[in-house]
Formats: structure tokens, sequence, C-alpha cells
């Protein structure tokens, strides 16, 4: 299922970075007080109340004459509304309405999404009353001060914000198929890897990177299953996203991430593992998603003894947060392995849904435990009472011990490891949790 995504618009210097800030509970964005420092979109996942969305922090809508309103509201904020599920519109309390919030809330009330209006830099809530009431003007129901900065009234502003966030129903894919989100950076092959599998092409391929806008769904069946591929647009360093167009690509990415049972992460044999990798994939990985490397255009690549297995050491050196992942080495323009890929997608499909039995895990961690004592701490020793597995799709177990505290990550990558020896885990992250025992 996709997460809702909630964009913050608002003409510039209003707070919206400081508030994508207090929500997501990190200093993410550049805040400054120079008007339009925000030029890169910037998401965050958030979750509250149980309930998760993605949050878009967006650059503020300006106009360089009344004349380019239109064309300048639609660059900055139309494709922010069409990806939002929810909007927040900012504005400042201090400086009161201006021209240019007047004619972004005559544009907003066009649309068919819900706005929360946000009146930031509300210091003074012994004001509210005088400072809202000129507010009401721009014609929203929902009316919200707040200040980002000091944190005031942020926490009834996230209730309100769960509460109008749609109900998160099954995608329209089918029950029956597995749904692969095949990611990479732009000019990597996923559509040309597409175009394969579907034997005709059903994604525009082009050597122009960044062709693919939108996530693609492209339902297959080879030797009787059923795989639902979901081609996503190409992720690049923020720094080459000169466009907002190519910004919301990103944020289809993520949400096709969400939806899919397994992620096959395409790698450019040619330049190999490279930061924004990392990144795609990292998203992936922190969302429990089963992942499957696959190094394309292998076909490229001059090959002497044990290339193959160098180029493997090179990619688990570079991405040693998913060392669990399986790696193949494809070719999407000749078919070259690509059976083989989709082998190892439907097997960590099964190990990302893997459940174990409380007995024999208990006996697993208990040997581990055995065999490599916990590092000490004050004289304390971590001591493990119990493990249950307590939920799939990525395996999550929760260990009840004498203190949570004495964990050392070290220790914690070690039990981990235990795991997977014992029982595989291929292509999925595992969850360790903690608690203490009364």
């Amino acid at each position: 299922m996709a997460k809702p995504v909630v964009a913050i618009v608002g003409r510039p210097n209003v707070g919206k970075s400081t508030l994508f800030n207090r929500l997501a509970g990190n200093r993410i964005s550049i805040v400054e007080s120079e008007p339009g420092i925000t030029r890169d979109r910037i998401y965050a996942d958030i979750e509250w109340l149980e309930k998760s969305f993605i949050l878009v922090d967006t650059g503020g809508i300006e106009t360089d004459s009344d004349d380019l309103i239109i064309k300048k509201m639609r660059q900055q904020a139309q494709l922010a509304i069409e990806e939002a599920d929810l909007l927040l519109f900012v504005v400042d309390g201090r400086s009161g309405i201006t021209n240019l919030d007047q004619e972004i809330a005559d544009y907003l009330r066009k649309t068919n999404k819900k706005i929360l209006l946000l009146i930031n830099k509300v210091d003074d809530f012994s004001l509210v009353d005088e400072i809202t009431w000129q507010f009401y003007s721009l014609g929203f129901e929902e009316i919200i001060p707040i200040s980002a900065e000091h944190g005031k009234n942020v926490g009834d502003l996230l209730e309100k914000i769960v509460d109008n966030l749609p109900l998160l129903e099954d995608d329209e894919l089918d029950n029956e198929a597995l749904n692969i989100a095949i990611i990479g950076k732009p000019n990597v092959g996923k559509s040309s890897l597409v175009n394969y599998l579907a034997g005709y092409e059903r994604v525009i391929v082009s050597d122009i990177p960044g062709t693919t806008r939108d996530a693609i769904d492209t339902l297959v069946e080879i030797k009787g299953v059923k795989y639902n591929l979901i081609d996503t647009a190409g992720m690049r360093r923020k720094a080459r996203i000169k466009d907002s167009v190519e910004y919301y690509s990103v944020i289809r990415t993520i949400r096709a991430i969400d939806r899919a049972d397994a992620v096959l992460m395409l790698i450019d044999a040619t330049e190999g593992v490279t930061g924004q990798d990392k990144k795609i994939v990292g998203y992936a990985h922190d969302n429990g998603k089963a992942i499957v490397l696959a190094v394309n255009k292998w076909d490229l690549v001059e090959k002497e003894t044990n290339t193959m297995e160098e180029y493997k050491k090179e990619i688990y050196n570079e991405l040693k947060f998913i060392n669990y992942a399986p790696i193949t080495f494809i070719s999407a323009l000749t078919g070259k392995r690509v059976p083989e890929a989709l082998e190892l997608l439907e097997y960590v499909i099964d190990q990302n849904s893997l459940r174990i039995k409380t007995g024999l895990l208990n006996e697993v961690l208990e040997e581990a435990f055995l065999l490599r004592e916990p590092p000490g701490y004050r004289g304390k020793k971590l001591k493990l009472y119990y493990a249950t597995q307590v939920a799939i799709k990525p395996p999550t177990f929760l260990l009840f011990v004498n203190d949570p505290e004495l964990m050392h990550f070290s220790y914690e990558r070690y039990l981990e490891n235990a795991l997977r020896k014992a029982f595989g885990f291929i292509g999925t992250t595992i969850r360790i949790n903690l608690k203490k025992r009364d």
C-alpha cells in the first residue's frame, strides 16, 4: 500500500522548512531567513498515532511578475497538489495576508484537495483570535494557528493531519501477482528490462536519462508466475533535479517501493555503485522490503577470471547495510540471466515472510549467547529471558531482556548474523526490538 502524501505549500519565508523539520523531528531542510533558500524538494517518512505518511517540503511559490503567476504556480505547486492527498497551506501570522497569499489561496481553492490553512509564527496564543480572524477571508474551513519554531500546537496539527488522511486501501493490482518495483538511477536500464519481460515496448526506452516520469505497472506471466512490474522514474542526485516534474517523480518512486512485495535494484555495471544508488536502495532497506541487486549491462564489461566475484565484493563493500541482498548479473538488452533475477525475487519474497517457531528461535538465540557472551557495562551483562517473532515483512523479533540499554550495536549485529546462519533470511532485513522484563 502506498503511503499518503502531505505537501507543505505557501509563499517564500513563511516557515515551511521550519515546520517540515519540526514534524520530521530532524533538522533536514536548510532553514535561513533569506527567502527562497529551499530549492530542492525534500521528503520524510512521518508516523503519528500508528498512521504513516510522506511529508514533502516544497520551495516557496513566488512570481517574477503578475503575468507569470499561473506559470510559476504550476511549476512549484501544481505537481505538489497532483501528488498530495493533503495540503498544508502555510501563511505568516506576523505579516498578515499578502497579495501573493491571496493568489495562492484562489488557486488552491479550485482544486479538489483537502487543505489545512496553517497560520505560522503565532508566538502569543493569547492573541490567537485577534491574529486569525483576518485569515478567514482566504476561504478555508480548517484554520490552525502554530509556531513551528517553538513547537506550539504542533501536536494538535499532527492529529488534524492524520484525521484528514485518506483510508489506506489495497492498490488496484492483481492480487495473485508479485508486485516488483524496479528501481535505480536514470539510464540504468529499468525500462529496457520491463520491455524485455513484457515482450514488447510497453515503456518508452531512450538513452536520455529521466525519460520515464511516472511509475508504470506492467502485468506479465512467466512460467506460470504473475509479476506486476512497476517501472519507476529514475532517481537523480538533488543537484541534478532541475524541475518540479523530476522531483515529484522521486515521490512516485517512493510510493512504488511502498506498495511493492520486493525491489529489484539495478546497478550500472559500467559505473559501479554510486552515492545515489545507496540512497535509493536505502529507502527500500529502511522500509523492510525484500531486495535483489541486479548489475545490469554486464554484457558491456570486459571480463577476466573472478571478475564477477570481485565485482560482488566491491558492491557489498559499498552497500554494507544490505549485505544480505543477493546479487545477480544481467543484461536487460539481451535477457542474459533475467530468469535468474526473477527466481531470486520469488525467493526473497518468501524469506521476507518467513516465520520461525518460538521454541526453535529461543534455542538458536540461547546458543548464540552461550557461544559469545555479551560485553559487560558497569559490572552488568545483558541477559536474554525470552524471544518471539512479532511480525513479518520484514521479520521482526522481540527480545525480553534485563536491561535494553546493555545491548551494544555490535552484539545486536552478532545476533542478527546468528539468525541468518540458522534460518537464512536472504534478501530481507531483520529487525530486533528489546523490551525490559518486569
